[in-house]
């Protein structure tokens, strides 16, 4: 095996052996050292894969039917597409956007993109022609990988190399060709620094940036994140999440496949809790990672007995709730575990398997990390302030900068997450909320979230969104947007009920003061855009219909 196939190794059974040792793993962990010629798909996946009969992929619908690839079967077929899409005109350094689901052709298109050279960019099914006419020219895109049903999206974009998972047919190429090809193995063809994958960031407050990750920031930096995941060589994970952002990366692709864990993928049309609990129990699921919004619906629909198999679960995508963890914990005795990072980086923070779990936190910094955490008013250390990664030297799972865009470093020499945060004495960090949304009422520094997770303990709330709220008096008052749980109308009463649950719960300064009933609009990663929220608060020709904490007398005293 290669001494990159070694190094990495090496980090991974390191951080292996060190569960539920957070202090000894930061301390003993170091990135592994690979310079020059190296390929993720090649040197690693190939090199641990080839001749492997152990599962790699498990694909399970709603009727019942699946589909099973080993790891050889996986390293084979992507030799075969690469080769295909090489005589296609695919070629190294070239942008290849793929629009697929969660089916065998996505994970055959990412190694073999990555095999040749070229640059994985995964995109989105929900996105639209107008969406793909801007972000096809930003990315400088060669060639798209598309189902048949999303093939029309592109029909006004000329210049591409176009290929189907379906029939071929005018300008469209089918991928079905490559399966008649040998499965010759590749040889590497790029550096440890070359560009390997492209994201478009979720975009929560503005237009969404273009990341650039190396065959080392992402594929190897995800040792962080199968460390905080927790998974383990021959364990089932199952991850919710749609392909076309970096959670998925992150926990359907590098993180289980550097252990030569099985990734595995329950496919519906539409998302059902109680279904999803039978699946996790039938097909022995190890580790769940899911986002916050679908741990409240598993928790709406009941969670009833822990999955027989289920050894970690974790939460991603956006800050966990306190009553989620206990809810769960009470159910199954078993505790939801929260994680940061962003598109431009691997997981930075968790709470790591076997150690101590404070609800309501992030976590710790994880092993082979540097965070310090700035005041963003007069940029020196703090306690409480925003969490930002130091530059010199440069931080092994980070981006390594912008395509066509802003630079990662700011003037001071840091990476600037956007993210506040306070730091307990002992390392734990707790999310506050984005620069973007921390707003001020009477004076006082209201952080979203932290109301946010007092509103979603009230049986009416499925998801809640705090903005401020322009007032005569105060200057702003936090005011929730809510969307209802299940059998719930928006009347009077029920936001009655939920502002004597927020009065309860709260600081007086902290107390909701506006309640409107709505849809919560969200970016295709499904984030909250309070952005918009905010706007619309401002906004003269809106015509809001919102009910108000002094209009209920019962509400006073």
């Amino acid at each position: 095996m290669s001494t990159a196939t070694d190094a990495i190794r090496s980090a991974r059974d390191g951080l292996l052996a060190l569960r539920g040792q957070g202090d000894e793993a930061c301390a003993g962990f170091a990135w592994p050292e690979i310079t020059g010629p190296f390929n993720w798909a090649i040197d690693w996946f190939d090199e641990t894969g080839r001749g492997s009969d152990e599962l790699a992929l498990w694909l399970r619908d709603e009727d019942g039917s699946e589909e099973r690839y080993t790891f050889n079967d996986m390293v084979e077929r992507s030799d075969r597409l690469a080769a295909w899409m090489e005589a296609e005109g695919v070629s190294k350094g070239d942008p290849v956007m793929l629009m697929l689901g969660n089916q065998v052709e996505l994970w055959d298109a990412v190694l073999a993109v990555m095999k040749l050279g070229a640059v994985v960019l995964p995109t989105a099914q929900a996105l639209q022609d107008f969406d793909l006419e801007l972000r096809v020219p930003r990315a400088g895109v060669k060639a798209v990988i598309a189902n048949p049903e999303d093939e029309a999206k592109f029909d006004g974009i000329d210049q591409i190399v176009t290929l189907t998972t379906g029939e071929p047919h005018g300008r469209w190429r089918s991928m079905r060709e490559a399966e008649n090809l040998p499965a010759t193995p590749r040889e590497v063809v790029t550096d440890a620094d070359d560009p390997c994958l492209y994201y478009f960031t979720s975009g929560t407050t503005k237009e969404p940036k273009l990341v650039v990750h190396t065959q080392l920031s992402y594929p190897v930096g995800h040792l962080s994140t199968m460390y905080f995941i927790g998974v383990r060589p021959g364990d089932v994970h199952l991850n919710i999440s749609s392909p076309g952002w970096g959670k998925h990366a992150w926990s359907s692709f590098f993180s289980p496949w550097l252990v030569g864990a099985t990734v595995f993928s329950y496919r519906y049309e539409r998302f059902d809790a109680a279904t999803l609990l039978r699946e996790l129990e039938e097909c022995k699921v190890t580790t769940l990672c899911a986002p916050p919004t679908v741990w409240r619906m598993m928790i709406k629909a009941n969670l009833g007995e822990k999955p027989s198999a289920l050894r970690e679960a974790v939460g991603a995508g956006e800050p966990l709730n306190p009553e989620v963890i206990s809810s769960v914990q009470r159910a199954w005795g078993l505790t939801i575990r929260d994680g940061y990072g962003q598109t431009e980086t691997t997981c930075t923070i968790g709470n790591a398997p076997g150690e101590d779990v404070r609800p309501g936190s992030m976590g710790r910094i994880m092993p082979g990390v540097r965070i310090e955490i700035v005041d963003p008013d007069t940029g020196e250390l703090s306690n409480q302030g925003e969490i930002t990664l130091p530059l010199d030297p440069w931080p092994f799972n980070l981006t390594p900068g912008y395509l066509g865009g802003s630079p990662t470093a700011q003037a001071d020499g840091r990476y600037h997450s956007g993210d506040l945060v306070t730091i307990s004495e002992d390392g734990y960090l707790t999310y506050v909320g984005r620069t973007d949304d921390v707003f001020k009422a009477s004076d006082y520094k209201v952080s979203p979230f932290e109301l946010e997770s007092v509103l979603i303990e009230h049986p009416a709330v499925m998801e809640a969104a705090i903005v401020p709220a322009p007032d005569p008096l105060r200057l702003a008052v936090p005011k929730a947007y809510v969307a209802l749980a299940d059998g719930f109308e928006p009347t009077a009463e029920t936001a009655l009920s939920i502002l004597r649950h927020a009065k309860a719960n709260l600081a007086p300064y902290l107390r909701v003061r506006r309640i409107e009933f709505a849809e919560l609009p969200k970016t295709v990663s499904g984030k909250v855009r309070r952005v918009v929220l905010r706007a619309r608060e401002h906004d003269p020709a809106v015509e809001v219909e919102d009910f108000r904490y002094e209009s209920f007398p019962e509400l006073r005293g």
